[in-house]
């Protein structure tokens, strides 16, 4: 049945999961605290309503209240049935093949996720736990692939950017899938989407039929960047933090391009981690990347990273404007350092184990007022940890736009309370103002009310400095 707006019909799976068991379905259909259903019907939506400009969970959420989605078993296997999903997923009244598959890989993952991980890292420490559940949930989402030679570049960026800046993301997208490379992203619209498309043609030219791109995403995000069709593999993270060590563990380089808070907090995730003295010799190629007009926002970027984690830091990346060809050579080149490396330390193509996460980085951090107002924002504490710290607050500032808990907590107590350390508040603010003035926090291209407040010392500092 299709009405102006909405769908309401039933999909099976192509070729995986074909089977579920009784007890999987209950645990599925479940509505109590307990169960899966809230968090499956959350992802769901969000898959199916890709195209979507809404960029807030919450009001994704509010939009399709009537949406409902419910599991049965045939004869042939399992089945959804759809009940008010959005027309955009469907066409001439059949669903869109890609978000087909995205369907069925948010319920492999949630169930997997639920049912196997507890049992799969018994007697080891809570980090080697972690990574190792991580592995697991790529294994058996099949994204790990053995023997093949490092070739997968994360992409990371906003997912509300510019159109000069997404046609620029398409053309360093061309060019990796020129030689061959493949894409791995949040999964999302922008910068998540162009890199992808672009290289879609470029392995098109290049008969390349097995071109991989990767999505990543997580449950409290993916409403607000629902996946792109593009994405022939997507996995469901548990949480932001796992969401993260996929990336870096599964990918073998990242190019950022221009983004908001989100792209921020990624970028202080990989740089935390290679500023940790057991991973300062592993290559990983980091490159932040935009189009003739971005200068402003990587001057910015860099400007920060300088001050506050220090001049270490910005070795670790270079900055390459306008210029999509030298990217690629630049990240191919570093691909094969790469290799080599990982060659010479008898390191698997597939899954960077050797990289040293600290559980610093991998616990979730739950992004209450509380949490927010301790974080150790000063000096007095390692470059890596003052990292994860800058992290976290980033973190919060992103569920307080975009992430349904963050918002109705922002909208019952107020604004996020960020405390530290007078010149990095200082230095804090400062960005976060630019990202609001070249328009990078808007939210459905309204005017931007920013759901944190830096504490008062920063304001003092900025007034003695001038």
């Amino acid at each position: 049945m299709i009405t102006e707006q909405f769908v309401t019909t039933s999909v099976t799976p192509l070729d995986n999961l074909d089977t579920l068991s009784p007890y999987e379905v209950a645990k599925l259909h479940d509505a109590s605290q307990g169960g899966l259903y809230k968090l499956f019907r959350q992802c769901s939506l969000a898959v199916l309503n890709c195209g979507s400009e809404l960029d807030s969970t919450k009001k994704v959420l509010e939009k399709f209240q009537k949406f409902d989605i419910k599991i049965s078993q045939k004869h042939r296997g399992v089945q959804l049935d759809l009940i008010n999903a959005p027309v955009s997923a469907f066409v001439d009244g059949e669903i869109i093949t890609g978000i087909r598959e995205h369907l069925f890989s948010v319920l492999r993952d949630l169930l997997y996720v639920g049912d196997e991980l507890d049992k799969c890292c018994a007697g080891l420490d809570d980090s080697e736990s972690i990574s190792n559940m991580v592995f697991h949930i790529l294994r058996h989402a099949e994204a790990i692939r053995p023997h093949v030679k490092p070739n997968l570049v994360v992409c990371w960026g906003g997912h509300s950017i510019s159109r000069h800046e997404y046609e620029y993301t398409k053309k360093v997208g061309y060019e990796l899938g020129l030689r061959a490379l493949d894409i791995c992203t949040g999964c999302g619209p922008g910068a998540m989407k162009g890199p992808m498309k672009g290289a879609t043609i470029a392995h098109a030219k290049q008969r390349i039929d097995d071109g991989r791109y990767v999505g990543i995403s997580e449950p409290g995000i993916i409403a607000a960047e629902s996946p792109n069709p593009i994405v022939n593999e997507l996995i469901i993270m548990p949480d932001i933090e796992k969401r993260l060590e996929a990336f870096v563990r599964l990918g073998h380089g990242i190019i950022v391009f221009p983004g908001g808070a989100g792209t921020a907090e990624e970028i202080l995730y990989i740089l935390g981690l290679l500023l940790h003295e057991r991973n300062r010799k592993i290559p990983f190629p980091l490159i932040f990347t935009g189009p003739e007009g971005s200068e402003e926002y990587f001057a910015t970027v860099d400007k920060f990273i300088r001050q506050t984690l220090g001049e270490e830091a910005s070795q670790r990346y270079e900055i390459i404007i306008d210029d999509a060809h030298e990217v690629a050579l630049r990240m191919n080149q570093g691909l094969k350092n790469v290799t080599e490396y990982r060659k010479a330390t008898s390191e698997s193509f597939h899954f960077n184990w050797q990289l040293h996460i600290p559980e610093g980085f991998q616990q979730p951090f739950e992004p209450t007022h509380d949490n927010m107002a301790q974080l150790n924002i000063n000096h007095g504490q390692s470059n890596f940890e003052l990292a994860a710290n800058l992290r976290c607050a980033l973190s919060g500032i992103v569920a307080g736009n975009v992430k349904e808990p963050g918002i109705r907590a922002i909208e019952e107590h107020g604004p996020f309370d960020i405390q530290g350390d007078p010149a990095m508040m200082g230095e804090l603010d400062r960005l976060l103002t630019s990202f609001v003035e070249q328009r990078r926090m808007k939210l459905n291209y309204k005017e931007y009310t920013p759901c944190y407040r830096l504490n008062p010392a920063a304001e003092q500092a900025e007034v003695s400095e001038t």
